[in-house]
C-alpha cells in the first residue's frame, strides 16, 4: 500500500521518540495526526517540521490527555470515524520509579491509563476501520523492562507488560483481516524520561554492550519499517532495540 493519503495517528508526538516518529513518517509521505497534552506546545514546532516534509499535506494536531477520559473519549471517536486510517503509534507513556514496597495506589492507577489503558481504548477503536479497509498497523512503543526485572521499575514494567500481553493478543486475533500489531521495546534511550539520571547516564552507557544510549531516531526507524507494506507479515512481534543490553545477561566487568 502507497504512504499517500494513508493517516497514521502518533499517540504522544510533543518530543523524543514520538517526535522523531513523526518527522519519519512525513518523510515515508504519512499524513499524520500528532497527540499532545499540550497543542499549542512543543508539538506545534514539529507539526511545522513534518510539514515541510510534505508540503499540502493535511497534517494535523488534536489535544489529548489519555488520563481526561473526556478527551479520551473524542479520540477514540476520531479514530473510529476516520475511513483514512492506515496506522496507530502509541508512544504516550510516564514512568514511576519507585520499589515495590513503597508503591503509592492512585500514582500507580494513574501509570497504568496512562501507559496501558489509552492504548486499549484507542486500539480498539482503530481496529473497526481497519479491519473495514482490510489493512491497517498498530505499534505499542513498549519497554525492555516488561520482560526484564529491573529494581525500582515495577509499575512501569507492569504497565508495559500489560501493553505487552495486550497487543500480542490482539495481533492473533485480527492477523486474517489484515492488519498487524506490534511491540517495540527499546531499552535506555537518550529522552527526557532519563532527565532524572543524566549526572549517572555515562555510567551507565558503558554497561550497553553498543556503548551508548540510544536514540529516538533509532526506534522511528523501526516504527517505519513495521508501518511500511514491506512488514506485512510481521505482526505479534516483539521487537527489542537496545543496543545489546538485554542480551548481555551477566553485566560486563
Amino acid at each position: 500500500m502507497s504512504a499517500n493519503g494513508s493517516r497514521v495517528y502518533v499517540i504522544g508526538a510533543s518530543r523524543g521518540i514520538g517526535a522523531a516518529i513523526a518527522q519519519r513518517l512525513a518523510a515515508a509521505g504519512y499524513t499524520l495526526t500528532l497527540t499532545s497534552r499540550e497543542p499549542d506546545g512543543p508539538v506545534r514546532d514539529i507539526l511545522e517540521n513534518v510539514r515541510q516534509s510534505a508540503v499540502g499535506a493535511d497534517h494535523q494536531i488534536c489535544q489529548l490527555d489519555v488520563n481526561d477520559r473526556d478527551q479520551l473519549e473524542r479520540m477514540a471517536d476520531t479514530i473510529q470515524a476516520d475511513e483514512n486510517l492506515y496506522g496507530l503509534i502509541y508512544v504516550a507513556g510516564q514512568s514511576y520509579d519507585m520499589l515495590a514496597g513503597a508503591v503509592d495506589y492512585d500514582v500507580a492507577g494513574k501509570l497504568m491509563t496512562t501507559n496501558f489503558m489509552g492504548f486499549q481504548r484507542l486500539t480498539t477503536a482503530a481496529l473497526r476501520p481497519m479491519i473495514r479497509a482490510k489493512t491497517g498497523r498498530i505499534v505499542a512503543i513498549g519497554s525492555v523492562t516488561a520482560t526484564y526485572g529491573t529494581s525500582g521499575n515495577a509499575v512501569y514494567a507492569a504497565t508495559k507488560g500489560a501493553m505487552l500481553g495486550y497487543t500480542r493478543t490482539m495481533a492473533v486475533e485480527v492477523a486474517r483481516k489484515g492488519v498487524t500489531v506490534n511491540y517495540i521495546a527499546p531499552g535506555f534511550v537518550d529522552t527526557a524520561l532519563l532527565d532524572p539520571y543524566r549526572a549517572y547516564l555515562d555510567r551507565l552507557a558503558k554497561k550497553i554492550p553498543a556503548a551508548r544510549l540510544g536514540r529516538p531516531e533509532d526506534v522511528a526507524g523501526l516504527v517505519a519499517y513495521l508501518v511500511s507494506a514491506e512488514a506485512a507479515y510481521m505482526t505479534g512481534s516483539v521487537l527489542t532495540i537496545d543496543g545489546g543490553l538485554s542480551a548481555n545477561l551477566v553485566s560486563r566487568r
